[in-house]
């Protein structure tokens, strides 16, 4: 079991810096996952941990002890890549048992710690197979299999569903959130880009972009309150809709108008510096509702519908906006494109960014 702390960590290759002085802690028996675009620097920032970067400047800790010398295999970690990496000539019995024999373990070690975690991830029946003969699921079990028996203070996974199909990557999904419940002391760091696996099975959230963290926090923290609109628009499916606007009252309660000219109540306070300043207005797709047109925070005209059954998506044009805004409504609702629609949202799901992209409020 091990905490982590990262300190002002740097990384460059020449003089190109792609990691800008991240600083972080993880504390023990954690579920950390880092998400963000492709070329956010959330695998570089996960190798560096595992040691398979150099660290340009700044610190790591694992358990008090700076390791930035420290070579791979003494850091206490293992790492599950998306590529599996098994050895393609030994059984699945041997892929497991590979590193603790190179650590001169006991037979009766190796094959304990072999049996039970394949019992653990049920491959107890695959042990005498090559990995050709297994499936892309049962692959990864195996890559996971092959971490456990090492028994690390820290497991690294770099988007290791990444290789799987939709069905697979539920099931698999589960399989790491029933791992994580059983080892409740083991500290876990998670690298993915699919907002439904950093949603279900991170305990913290690292939101990464351009080499740095916009935002720490738990799941539900950063869907309710994201701190800037990078994060409202990276954190959630389909994105926040976020509109310009205009403060035309501020106080304890304050005012915008959107950009067809509408003005909207908001019980967000507003400093009296932002009056007739530029913000942007944001609202949730799966927080529209419909309703009249007199008490409506938005109106429009329907420009495409997505019936998926147990939701219908709306993509509606809002007048003097270029890109339509998109409602999430439950069920099969009967429009047409052309319609007029008009929606509303409770006060408490409604959100207000300054000029920066900062959440006000």
């Amino acid at each position: 079991m091990a905490g982590l702390k990262l300190t002002n960590i740097k990384k460059s290759y020449g003089k190109v810096e792609v990691m800008h002085g991240v600083d972080l802690e993880i504390k023990k028996g954690e579920f950390i996952v880092f998400v963000g675009p492709s070329g956010c620097g959330k695998s570089t920032l996960l190798r560096m941990i595992a040691g398979l970067e150099s660290i340009t400047d700044g610190e790591l800790q694992i358990d008090g002890k700076r390791v930035n010398e420290v070579p791979p295999s003494l850091r206490g970690i293992a790492m599950v890549f998306q590529s599996y990496a098994l050895y393609p000539h030994m059984t699945v019995y041997d892929n497991m048992a590979f590193s603790l024999r190179i650590t001169k373990a006991s037979k009766a070690e190796i094959d304990k710690r072999v049996r039970d975690s394949a019992e653990m991830l049920q491959l107890t029946e695959y042990l005498n197979r090559l990995p050709k003969a297994l499936s892309g699921g049962q692959r990864q079990r195996v890559a996971i299999g092959r971490a456990i028996v090492r028994n690390p203070k820290v497991f690294l996974f770099d988007e290791p569903l990444s290789n799987l199909d939709a069905a697979l990557r539920v099931k698999t999904r589960l399989e790491i959130a029933n791992l994580k419940e059983s080892m409740p002391e083991t500290t876990m760091i998670y690298v993915t880009h699919d907002q439904v696996e950093a949603m279900t099975l991170a305990d913290r959230i690292v939101v990464l972009s351009r080499g740095i963290i916009e935002q720490v926090g738990s799941p539900l923290e950063l869907y309710t309150r994201p701190a800037n609109l990078f994060v409202a628009q990276f954190i959630g499916s389909p994105a926040m809709n976020i509109l310009p606007a205009t403060v035309t009252a501020t106080g304890e309660s304050s005012e915008i108008e959107l950009v067809d000219k509408h003005r909207i109540k908001l019980p967000i306070a507003v400093d009296v510096a932002q009056q007739a300043k530029s913000v942007h207005f944001g609202v949730r797709p799966e927080d529209l509702t419909l309703c009249d047109a007199e008490n409506s925070i938005l109106k429009g005209e329907v420009s495409f519908i997505e019936s998926l059954g147990e939701v219908t998506m709306l993509y509606v044009n809002i007048a003097d906006h270029d890109e339509p805004i998109v409602a999430k409504l439950p069920g099969i609702i009967e429009l047409k494109r052309g319609d007029k629609v008009a929606f509303t949202a409770k006060a408490d799901k409604l959100h207000l960014f300054d000029e920066a992209g900062l959440r006000v409020g």
